[in-house]
């Protein structure tokens, strides 16, 4: 591995001694770092997404791609600092930018009360994975990288011929440091067992970090991502690319009550007003690694296939150009797919790859355009065929969720995020997703039964975002409104009980014996490169800039003049509850 990738902070503070003195050294380091991320270079930095924890390095250089949970408040850290040579007097400014811990050896101290000090600003985010997060974008992602494939303190340098006994004093040297890394794996252990019994011991409740993230069962490597500069372009679900410094200092961890307070840099755990609002803050690097950020980027999309950040290749763009010419051939072969997928259901699948390829392009003051909720009514129930139909979904879109309308889901589980006080955190709900995520709400397995108010509030909380795609946060005192740009398919045995922009009764035109081998026939007779163009179809569509001629508008404009709309065209049913497009066939369904 490169010193570049391998050694970040070595390079980071020789540029700092060289060029400290020019105004623009700290863009001189962003900068060398994006030209080595360019073509393959981001192929050599491990991810967090890919690799365990304990097969990389502190201090090295990582990539992580994830989603931002939470936001908080900006911490004061030293961005340069001195030490003082304890036997010689001699000093000495290191630079305190990407770092937890100063840089000072048991020889040295900080002089906290140095002229030279610099205190500057950063600010924190708290990021899980992508929630929700295909599959094939999984694997996708990590086949493109070089994979750890060994913990960090397996690795031995290359090793030339000497004497047997520089060989002994080898073997003693390796006893002594597998002996040390099993006291600091024990220690590790330790502080995250104390760590995760203390925490549960607190007013509020388990503080598990189950509750940081949105969907329920998904687990990842949560991180706390130290961004320095150009913080407030970034907001709550945005998804972001980063590369960064990994640190994963044990001193860092809030139960060590016996580190040396000289070697934190201004920790923002020691300015928390409670000891709850602590731990939740600072966990334990192990559980929680730190990210500080060189490069970091919105992601607008995660869909591999499609360049979208700095170490994208010119040749993966040019593949992209390439593909524009195939569109009208892909959406037809992506047509003929969705309709098998929807038994033979052609209409049907024209409006699914509507859905599909809608996005929230604009707002005019609280209504949300080019957003395109589906309602697919007439599913059947007892052959599960809207979780079938998910499994085909979930190969051609880049994130999705597959949510039972069941008594207990809908009571049960907690939808919409709010703030917990004590600890200053925000917990997450399942409605905090990214933006282009796919939310199939399946509403065939409803069975009669009595929603309490959790369930009340969590259907109305749905109702939004499928009407106005927002999601009101609960703020215990106050509500605050978070925009969102969510994909809602709802399945239905007869017309939905949620709101939608169209509603599409399902007309099967094969019924096979069993769904489940029907399905798999599916996917196996589509080539992989044909599921590549899929994805990259939808995903491309949704990115697009587009223009609507005045003829179209003129069309609008009468349409939306009308005092049905949106309610037109009307097929059947009422609109005593929300009001949709129902689509008319020509045998009066």
């Amino acid at each position: 591995m490169s010193d570049w990738s391998s050694a970040p902070l070595s390079l980071v503070q020789a540029v700092y001694a060289q060029c400290r003195t020019l105004p623009d050294w700290e863009k001189k380091v962003t900068d060398y770092f994006k030209e080595k991320l360019q073509d393959d270079g981001s192929r050599e930095v491990p991810s967090l997404n890919d690799a365990p924890l304990h097969y990389l390095r502190h201090g090295e250089l990582v990539h992580f791609r994830c989603m931002i949970q939470d936001m908080f408040d900006p911490e004061y850290y030293m961005g340069v600092y001195e030490t003082v040579e304890l036997s010689t007097g001699t000093r000495a400014l290191h630079l305190g930018k990407y770092r937890d811990v100063a840089d000072c050896t048991p020889q040295q101290e900080v002089d906290l009360h140095s002229s030279q000090t610099v205190t500057l600003e950063r600010q924190t985010f708290y990021c899980v994975p992508v929630p929700g997060e295909s599959l094939w974008v999984k694997e996708m992602y990590s086949n493109s990288r070089h994979t750890r494939t060994s913990p960090s303190t397996s690795y031995t340098p290359n090793r030339q011929k000497r004497s047997l006994e520089e060989e002994d004093d080898d073997v003693t040297h390796q006893d002594t440091q597998q002996a040390g890394d099993g006291r600091e794996k024990c220690k590790r252990l330790e502080t995250e067992q104390q760590w995760r019994c203390q925490t549960a011991e607190t007013p509020s409740g388990s503080q598990s970090l189950d509750r940081y993230f949105p969907l329920p069962g998904e687990k990842g490597p949560a991180c706390l991502v130290k961004v320095y500069e150009n913080w407030d372009g970034f907001k709550v679900n945005d998804v972001l690319e980063v590369y960064g410094v990994l640190c994963v200092e044990p001193a860092l961890s809030t139960l060590n009550e016996d580190r040396d307070p000289m070697s934190s840099l201004l920790d923002p755990a020691d300015m928390a007003e409670t000891l709850e609002e602590q731990r939740a803050h600072s966990p334990p690097t192990s559980l929680v690694p730190r990210i500080h950020a060189i490069v970091i980027q919105k992601l607008p999309h995660t869909n591999p296939l499609i360049p979208s950040s700095v170490s994208e290749s010119e040749a993966s763009k040019q593949s992209v150009s390439s593909f524009m010419s195939e569109l009208s051939s892909v959406r037809s072969d992506l047509l003929g797919f969705l309709t098998h997928a929807l038994l033979g259901d052609g209409l049907a699948a024209e409006y699914l790859i509507l859905h599909l390829i809608s996005t929230v392009y604009a707002r005019r003051d609280v209504l949300p355009l080019g957003k395109f909720s589906l309602n697919l009514s007439g599913c059947p129930r007892s052959c599960d065929f809207t979780q079938r139909l998910y499994s085909i979904l979930q190969q051609i879109v880049t994130a999705s969720h597959y949510l039972p309308m069941t008594i207990d889901t809908m009571n049960g589980l907690r939808f919409v995020p709010c703030k917990d006080y004590s600890t200053n955190r925000l917990v997450s709900g399942l409605l905090q997703l990214p933006a282009h995520t796919l939310l199939l709400v399946d509403e065939t397995v409803l069975e009669q039964g009595q929603l309490d108010t959790a369930g009340v509030r969590n259907l109305t909380a749905l109702g939004n975002v499928i009407t106005w795609q927002k999601v009101d946060y609960d703020f215990s005192y106050h509500q605050m409104e978070f925009p969102c740009n969510v994909n809602v398919l709802v399945t239905s045995e007869g017309r939905s009980l949620l709101p939608s922009d169209c509603q599409v009764h399902l007309k099967p035109q094969t019924c096979p014996p069993s769904l489940e081998p029907y399905m798999e026939a599916l996917l196996s007779a589509t080539l992989p490169a044909m599921l590549n163009k899929f994805r990259m179809y939808l995903s491309l569509l949704q990115l697009m800039d587009y223009t609507i001629t005045e003829e179209i508008t003129k069309i609008k404009g009468q349409r939306s003049s009308g005092p049905d709309w949106p309610r037109v065209p009307i097929c059947r049913g009422d609109w005593t509850a929300w009001p949709c497009t129902s689509v008319c066939r020509g045998d009066g369904t």
